[in-house]
């Protein structure tokens, strides 16, 4: 074979590599720019077409030319490289949203709704009682509205449709508290709307109305795949001025507000008072995001507003359908996240899982759970903190038997555990006592930075503790010590240090020289208020 035919044979191999890498592109783009991007399919395929037209004329003749002058070949195969890249940069965003909001427009719905209201927050009579103007006065107040006769006040926000048969997804704080809901669609017409139920939690409520026709509606997508920077459109009737499209991108993920179960998408696309209850889309079209707060000094939008994401939602209102309510699973503990001194004290390598702090009646405690156990695994997912911990259980089926692996005196042990509910557990918790801080007349020692007092039946009393209420009492703090730092006061009471109960300061002053003996440089103290336990590490000197 000739060098010139040796030079057609590799530029052919070269570009039977360039075609087949340029592969997944041909077979994914019709539905990635289609649907991403709206480009019409139309001029999508012109443009695939002319590509591959040109690639299968043009191929031999730059060949030919490649081979006879090699020299360029670098020069050639740079610019179409550059040619290439400018393209693939021409796509980055899509020129319009257009075709995305008209499709999925129909299924998003405005809410008003009315409540019956009492006007007994307004200032009080202007006239003394008993006076012979208080008639007159009265009824001039009911003429301008400032009486306290009730008075019906309406609201508003927006939602979306999630199925033909009438489903509506919404915020809970929209139609809380409202005696009626009526429905406005995109395509004109009302409807008024049932509550089939509401999770206060994740302030997410589930509607229903009646309709003679099939309603548009549209999907929930998969939130865990949403990437920041990805494009996302809000839709809803911000400040009551009717449907209203925005977008924006991503901000961040998995932000939490204030709630155990907050699980939000921040992005930065428009959204005001109004759009609450109205969903986030994806390019694709569908539901990641319930927009629920926005973040502004004024109520405004500023670029930070957050949606409760679809992962979350759609387990809230398919438990909403099926059974009116909210299931979660229960363990029946009382956690602390890990610090890294409380790690040290108990010896835990890596500052993870959730603290024990507190075992009441419930399934824990009837599978062998013990406060200062460290949960480290919940059904074969590693836990990182108690909020995490809390979701995990909180979406497991309630009465689902798991396996809980526990850190316990230097090492591990594994607990099966049956779920309880935890809307029963909560609806059955006993109020807590009120906090008492006043300090008894017994004697007192000090101890790394504390003032304590062993319990007597009157400071049991004066606490308002139990009979059996062990531990001994913070009568003073020094505000200069760590133990101040770290939320000690008078009136907390000391239960355990070093995991181990405590009753007298000989048994306290045991446990530090314990830890010490040991290489420790903190010790672990149980810590009680007003009936709930906390642990706290303090430094030894």
């Amino acid at each position: 074979m000739t060098r010139k035919g040796e030079n057609l044979s590799a530029w052919a191999l070269f570009s039977a590599m360039i075609a087949m890498a340029g592969l997944p592109i041909y077979i994914h783009a019709p539905k990635f720019y289609v649907d991403s991007y709206q480009i019409s399919l139309g001029t999508l395929g012109a443009t695939l077409f002319g590509l591959r037209l040109l690639d299968v004329v043009q191929d031999p003749f730059l060949g030919g030319i490649v081979a006879g002058y090699p020299q360029k070949r670098g020069l050639m195969m740079l610019g179409a490289a550059l040619f290439l890249a400018q393209a693939i940069a021409a796509q980055a965003r899509p020129e319009s949203f257009a075709d995305l909001a008209e499709r999925i427009s129909p299924a998003v719905v405005n809410i008003t709704t009315s409540t019956m209201v009492s006007r007994g927050t307004g200032p009080g009579a202007i006239v003394p009682d008993g006076s012979p103007f208080e008639d007159f006065f009265k009824e001039f107040q009911d003429r301008n509205g400032q009486g306290n006769r009730p008075r019906r006040s309406s609201a508003l926000g927006s939602g979306f449709v999630i199925s033909e048969d009438g489903y509506i997804v919404t915020n809970n704080h929209v139609i809380e508290g409202a005696d009626e809901v009526i429905i406005e669609f995109f395509e004109g017409g009302e409807l008024e709307a049932k509550v089939i139920g509401t999770d206060p939690k994740t302030d997410i409520a589930l509607l229903k109305v009646e309709s003679d026709t099939p309603l548009a509606f549209v999907p929930f997508g998969n939130s865990d795949t949403a990437r920041v920077g990805d494009w996302v459109l809000a839709v809803g009737n911000p400040l009551g001025q009717g449907f209203s499209v925005s977008a924006g991108i991503v901000s961040q993920r998995n932000r939490a507000l204030q709630g155990a179960y907050d699980d939000y998408i921040q992005t930065d696309a428009a959204i005001n008072r109004g759009n609450s209850g109205g969903p986030l889309f994806n390019m694709d079209g569908e539901v990641v995001g319930v927009n629920t707060a926005i973040l502004s000094p004024n109520g405004g939008s500023i670029g930070i507003g957050f949606s409760m994401a679809s992962n979350v939602v759609t387990r809230v209102v398919n438990q909403l359908r099926d059974f009116g309510e909210t299931r979660r699973g229960w363990l029946g503990v009382r956690i602390q996240d890990v610090s890294d001194d409380v790690a040290e004290a108990i010896g835990l390598e890596k500052t993870a899982g959730a603290l024990v702090t507190d075992v009441p009646d419930g399934p824990a405690k009837d599978a062998g759970m013990l406060s200062g156990d460290v949960i480290l695994s919940f059904d074969g997912v590693d836990v990182e903190d108690t909020r995490g911990l809390v979701r995990t259980v909180g979406n497991a089926d309630v009465g689902k038997t798991v396996r809980v692996i526990v850190f316990r005196e230097g090492k591990t042990q594994t607990l099966k555990i049956t779920l309880g509910r935890r809307e029963d557990a909560e609806s059955n918790e006993a109020p807590m006592d009120a906090d008492t801080s006043e300090e008894g007349d017994v004697q007192e020692m000090e101890m790394l930075g504390l003032k304590l007092a062993p319990l007597t039946d009157d400071l049991r009393e004066q606490l308002e503790l139990g009979s059996d209420a062990n531990g001994l009492v913070v009568t003073d703090v020094d505000e200069a010590a760590e133990a101040f730092e770290k939320g000690l006061r008078a009136g907390d009471v000391i239960t355990e240090a070093g995991q181990q109960k405590i009753a007298t300061a000989g048994e306290l002053q045991a446990q530090v020289d314990a830890a010490k003996e040991a290489g420790r440089k903190s010790l672990l103290l149980l810590v009680r208020r007003s009936g709930e336990p906390r642990f706290v590490a303090l430094t030894l000197d």
